[in-house]
């Protein structure tokens, strides 16, 4: 008896000394899955760029900086440093620039470094950018990569940014600026909350689901507007106006019923259209050459729409570095590789 009172005791130290184990390892154990923390991808190295310089035109006091917005996600860093160096070279005062990037904790280190490095004069701030705000609320759509948390955080940027901030431009990271941003930034934005190129005439059946449709009350919400689409990837935001007229809950609301009666096809881009689609500030469609990716599913070559170009935007499926690294480029690609600031080791070699 008293052997099995021994075995006994034995037991509950084993059990106690391996609790306190389990509580101050750094690795947690749950029905034997180790759950390790998320470590930072080993992220691209990229070449220094040239430091760009005001010219003698240019203002210095607060009121003369752009503030523009873009996400810092690992996977697509190598298009935000080309996106960003585009728009350094062909700035009038590229000092006056100042960029806010959103991004997620647990790469905020190593994102910083990567852009501190590359543009060492940049004016900069990075921004954390908490992925369970969105986490719940997402649904799944026709292309994984628009379901990532990070291409949500346009939505919350008027939550994320100083106050003092009260305009800004926000830009997808797969798109190249091939004209002087200060000509966007002055836009005159008539009252409205969004400027933006705005394509009328479209087809909504494309973005929004039978479940929409058939119901009356829905539907009722597009009564009397535009059919007009935009492409959230190049918007000029009045962040004021953003944030008295609490748009961020009025998004999150869609969000919610996409989530219950699923209701569109696309990512972040519906709910926006039931917001905004018609009651936006049209700017020249020179601003977003958009579609060069290709389709959400296939990726294929696109050319360029007719006219002058400002903006070269990426969207879809394809990315630029994607097909030139598979060496199956499309021929639009080639406009976006001299702003490639990339240092592969075939660039190695040749330094």
């Amino acid at each position: 008896m008293a052997s099995r009172s021994r075995s006994y005791t034995q037991l509950l130290g084993l059990l106690s000394f391996n609790l306190l184990l389990f509580t101050t390892s750094t690795k947690a154990v749950r029905v034997g899955v180790i759950l390790h923390k998320p470590s930072a991808p080993t992220l691209p190295v990229f070449r220094e760029a040239p430091a760009f310089r005001n010219g003698d035109q240019c203002g210095n006091q607060e009121a003369d900086h752009i503030h523009i917005a873009m996400t810092l996600d690992t996977n697509y860093l190598r298009g935000t440093m080309a996106a960003v160096l585009s728009l350094l070279q062909h700035s009038t005062c590229p000092e006056n620039l100042s960029f806010h990037f959103l991004s997620l904790a647990h790469f905020e280190n190593d994102l910083f470094t990567s852009i501190k490095s590359t543009f060492p004069y940049l004016n900069f701030k990075i921004y954390q950018f908490d992925p369970n705000l969105v986490r719940s609320k997402i649904s799944k759509s026709i292309r994984e990569a628009l379901d990532q948390p990070l291409n949500y955080a346009r939505i919350y940027l008027a939550d994320i940014i100083p106050t003092s901030v009260d305009r800004i431009i926000y830009l997808d990271s797969d798109l190249v600026v091939v004209d002087d941003i200060e000509k966007l930034w002055h836009v005159e934005m008539e009252g409205k909350v969004v400027a933006a190129p705005e394509y009328c005439h479209a087809n909504f059946t494309y973005y929004f689901t039978k479940a929409f449709w058939s119901d009356a009350e829905l539907v009722k919400v597009l009564e009397g507007k535009r059919p007009c689409y935009f492409n959230t990837g190049v918007m000029v935001v009045d962040v004021g106006k953003w944030r008295r007229g609490m748009y961020t809950q009025k998004v999150e609301e869609w969000m919610t019923v996409q989530k219950q009666r699923r209701i569109y096809h696309l990512g972040s881009l519906p709910p926006f259209l039931l917001i905004f689609a018609g009651d936006i500030k049209a700017v020249d469609h020179r601003w977003n050459q958009h579609g060069l990716g290709g389709d959400n599913f296939e990726g294929k070559c696109r050319t360029l729409h007719p006219g002058p170009i400002s903006l070269l935007h990426w969207s879809g499926k394809g990315k630029p570095w994607l097909r030139l690294d598979s060496r199956k480029p499309c021929s639009v690609d080639h406009l976006w590789a001299p702003y490639d600031l990339y240092r592969s080791s075939r660039h190695s070699l040749e330094e």
